[in-house]
């Protein structure tokens, strides 16, 4: 190579426009944003091949960090400031924050040879995802892999999920004034839509108006005892709030889930392992640790194997317990640190649903809190559990 471009190499590097010195300082946003219960992800939406955006799309709040790399690639870098917060919580008056990466999703390419009207369908029913890649069928057999790093400046007061499962619930499972609980056809539903709003499970009669520039326009008007299929609290989730970190699992065998049913064991007062009941639900704090314990400012790797709980669908049964098994490792001292937190326990998780079950990552900040919450996350992996023989 001739002397001339050495030194132009050299001047491009000092004055930070070469691609390894730019990358190396760099948080680059991830702004695209995809509601994958109603819409497909288009190309420039999908984050590595294998995630979409979901939550706000302020610029902060996901980005790519190359300041932190995981196993030689960059991190995904999460943050919540205190205004950050966009979504209405579980009571009058909360408020709740999010920015996560979704691994399920589905793109025009699933539905290419399915009759036209198949999306638009689906999209009224908010079962685009259904259609899509990274969810597990119902009662299977799972592992899990992925790391977080936790900053030590980060609030020990905080109240959020770094990791949640979530159910598949089907909005064609609706309930009649009278109570009635039945399972629709997607035509069915589709003639129920025509005449209904649907905000999270509770429908109301849709009514027509005429906005000031002349177009028509739909409100929701007075509830009318419909109910449709919603989903509820995440089947396994990992989090910090009131001063622990967790592991929560939770079960539902209902058929049509009741919202009004907040079983939901608490990081605080419940025993491990010790799980919070009522007459169809199951809340079962898995594991916990007070927050100063969990280590900071090192990359923490959880594997987690699970076989999902098998339920009795329209029966409301419990056919078969599920199993929850969590190894930690960290390093510390140079040493490389490695807790088995969840020993093969068998425990209720998951829902009374005909699908099944799909990951996210990131900040899910709830309880009505504000703190700041910023960490990364990287490296997740996920495939059938693999029985030993």
């Amino acid at each position: 190579m001739k002397t001339t471009t050495l030194i132009a190499l050299y001047l491009l590097a000092l004055s930070g426009t070469s691609p390894l010195y730019a990358q190396s300082n760099k948080l680059v946003p991830l702004k695209e944003r995809v509601n994958v219960q109603a819409d497909s992800a288009r190309t420039n939406q999908i984050i590595d091949g294998r995630w979409v955006g979901v939550g706000t799309g302020k610029p902060h709040t996901i980005r790519l960090d190359y300041t932190r790399p995981f196993q030689g690639k960059p991190s995904y870098r999460f943050e919540l400031k205190q205004e950050d917060n966009t979504l209405e919580g579980y009571s009058a008056g909360e408020t709740k924050g999010r920015a996560e990466l979704c691994y399920c999703y589905a793109t025009a390419n699933d539905f290419r040879n399915l009759p036209a009207s198949e999306y638009s369908s689906a999209q009224k029913m908010k079962t685009v995802y259904h259609y899509g890649k990274g969810s597990c069928p119902q009662g299977s057999s799972m592992s899990y892999t992925f790391s977080v790093y936790i900053p030590g400046t980060l609030d020990k007061e905080v109240s959020t999920i770094f990791a949640q499962w979530h159910g598949m619930p089907s909005r064609t499972l609706v309930s009649d004034p009278s109570g009635k609980v039945m399972r629709l056809t997607t035509e069915e539903f589709l003639e129920l839509e025509k005449r209904m709003i649907f905000k999270k499970d509770t429908a109301y009669d849709k009514v027509m108006k005429i906005n000031a520039k002349g177009d028509t326009i739909y409100k929701a008007g007075k509830a009318n005892g419909w109910l449709i299929e919603q989903g509820g609290y995440p089947p396994l989730a990992f989090g910090f709030s009131q001063g622990y970190f967790y592991i929560k699992s939770n079960s539902d065998r209902k058929w049509l889930t009741d919202k009004t049913d907040r079983c939901n064991a608490s990081p605080d007062k419940t025993e491990v392992l010790k799980p919070v009941t009522s007459t169809y639900k199951a809340s079962t704090i898995a594991y916990k640790m007070p927050f100063e314990s969990f280590p900071k400012d090192c990359w923490v790797t959880f594997k987690v194997d699970i076989d999902w709980t098998v339920y009795g669908r329209e029966k409301q049964t419990i056919r078969k317990l599920g199993m929850l098994d969590v190894v930690m490792t960290y390093p510390q001292s140079g040493k490389e640190i490695k807790k088995h937190i969840v020993d093969n326990e068998q425990i209720l998780i998951g829902r009374n649903d005909e699908e099944g079950y799909y990951f996210k990552f990131g900040i899910y900040r709830v309880g009505n809190s504000t703190i700041p919450v910023c960490y990364n996350l990287a490296g997740y992996e996920e495939h059938e559990k693999v029985s030993p023989k």
